[in-house]
């Protein structure tokens, strides 16, 4: 996968204003409605695609992990991208490039985006959707990893993130019923109207005790994908873990590569 936006690629170099300011047009130029047709029965079930006539879509896994130097600080990312149709594994690539920049919160991804898409441009497929272990409008300027990666390739994609960083809950999210989702809206941390649907709390799995729970995703739209779809996606594409299948095989992957490269 090759950039469409050059322009818009993560730019180590700028400085935080820029990167903001980058953000604030990253967030102008992204679609977050369905604007392609994503039907998630077929997204892991070969027999209703079958049923369809068409081929399963492509979705892929975006996930990553870290190597140290010997004084014990992270200096490189290991990306992985685990492809999947039909509920199988077609592909799996990474690459392991430089980190630039520290963690900066709300600047993820001018320190992973360039991993990310070195990785990308490792795969023979051309995934339909991409799912990322990241935010994608649910974000302070909304444009978070997804967002971000999603109009510099101009690719349908979904962030699926494991805590919420920006937005609030339109009712409790504590202790949710599996397959239940909560609406999560802007509110003053956001550059969006108070009030607009950014995102959902999606309960992917959940404990059948009353003394124990497991916390939701938070799922948002990163580019040509709507909040609704981007939920229902996640769902269908969880099976007995918390992450859905392609982002739990990235990090897996990820794990699995860090090793090797240990070796």
């Amino acid at each position: 996968m090759d950039p469409v936006r050059p322009d818009l690629v993560p730019d180590a170099e700028l400085s935080r204003d820029e990167m903001e300011a980058l953000q604030r047009d990253i967030a102008a130029a992204a679609v977050f409605t369905d604007d392609v047709p994503i039907d998630p029965g077929l997204l892991s079930n070969p027999l209703a695609a079958a049923a369809s006539e068409g081929e399963p879509p492509i979705v892929a896994g975006v996930d990553q992990s870290f190597l140290q130097d010997e004084d014990g600080t992270e200096d490189r990312a290991l990306s992985a991208v685990v492809a999947m149709q039909g509920g199988e594994v077609i592909e799996r690539v990474h690459a392991v490039t430089p980190l630039e920049i520290p963690y900066i919160p709300g600047l993820l991804s001018f320190r992973e985006g360039r991993p990310i898409l070195a990785a990308l441009e490792e795969l023979s497929v051309d995934p339909d959707l991409l799912l990322f272990d990241g935010s994608g409008r649910i974000h302070f300027r909304q444009a978070g990893i997804a967002t971000h990666m999603g109009v510099v390739l101009d690719a349908p994609c979904i962030g699926v993130a494991k805590s919420l960083l920006c937005g609030r809950p339109r009712s409790d999210v504590e202790n949710l019923a599996e397959g239940t989702r909560v609406a999560i809206e802007a509110n003053a941390r956001v550059d969006a109207p108070e009030g607009t649907l950014i995102g959902y709390a999606v309960q992917t799995r959940q404990y059948d005790s009353p003394d124990r729970y497991i916390n939701p995703l938070y799922v948002s739209p990163g580019h040509r994908v709507g909040p609704e779809t981007a939920a229902d996606v996640v769902l269908a594409l969880t099976t007995s873990y918390k992450l859905p299948e392609p982002v739990r095989l990235a990090d897996s992957y990820a794990d699995e590569a860090k090793r090797d490269a240990l070796d």
